[in-house]
């Protein structure tokens, strides 16, 4: 039987905030305020990643396998959120989100679990969290979008100097940035100016999106020789597409035959 979700289907147009659910050939997706996919679930694999946008972003587990702490500025529909809960046991997550609806729906439609002593949702803004003095993460993944455009609060280089401060030793930033946005290359140098040296890009596979991972301490020269190992690895593990991924950073970065450079 179709799923009708207590949320409406379909906005009004003049409505930018409306979080509404579509439904079409077993994906289920959110909309925030436009028709603009936020995020997907198929529903036959509801703890899968659907988009490839959110498949690049855990690129990230080629530099740390293992996080143990997992911080997230955006819910969504929980896409992600989900992958890392069941994926790894022993992680413990935080998520931040400042639209309440969004969380009952994510929740409601998207089957995103509920609190409980390793994952927790917090409503509010995550720009301010930031800001203030807290517990650190090994991962910190923003992925903040209204109707239009990346959040402007969310892309800051006060906030990404905040994201640096949240960071333990080795601790990766991934941000979600949209390669047609006009103020792409303004963002990617304010992240570039708080993590000198030390980003990498990668385009997801559908064009369009943009990951970029950028480290609070130099990893240094990455050889391909062990990015590829890992990569391997990891494809077993999870069936996605990480030696694609080794690839597209070599696309994107400099490197030479032997090693990739952040």
């Amino acid at each position: 039987m179709r799923f009708l979700p207590k949320w409406r289907l379909r906005k009004p147009a003049e409505d930018a905030q409306t979080v509404y659910v579509s439904e079409k050939f077993g994906v289920r997706s959110l909309h925030i305020g436009s028709d603009t996919v936020q995020s997907a679930m198929r529903i036959s694999r509801p703890n899968d990643l659907e988009l490839s946008y959110t498949r690049s972003m855990m690129g990230c587990l080629l530099f740390n396998p293992e996080p143990r702490t997992v911080l997230m500025v955006g819910l969504g529909g929980g896409s992600v959120a989900k992958f890392v809960y069941h994926r790894f046991p022993e992680t413990r997550i935080r998520v931040l989100e400042i639209d309440p609806k969004v969380v009952v729906i994510a929740r409601q439609c998207f089957l995103v679990p509920e609190d409980d002593e390793r994952f927790r949702i917090s409503v509010g803004d995550g720009a301010e969290y930031m800001t203030q003095a807290g517990a650190a993460a090994d991962l910190i993944m923003v992925d903040g979008y209204d109707a239009e455009s990346h959040v402007a609060e969310l892309a800051t280089r006060e906030f990404y100097a905040g994201c640096r401060s949240r960071l333990t030793p080795g601790g990766v930033l991934v941000v979600n940035l949209w390669g047609g946005d006009r103020q792409f290359q303004d963002m990617l140098k304010r992240i570039e100016s708080v993590f000198p040296d030390s980003t990498l890009c990668l385009a997801a596979r559908k064009p369009g999106n943009i990951i970029v991972f950028a480290f609070r301490d130099p990893p240094g020269p990455l050889r391909w020789e062990a990015l590829d190992q890992r990569a391997a690895e990891l494809h077993q593990r999870f069936d996605m597409e990480f030696p694609l991924f080794v690839e597209g950073l070599k696309a994107m970065n400099r490197c030479d035959g032997a090693c990739l450079y952040p």
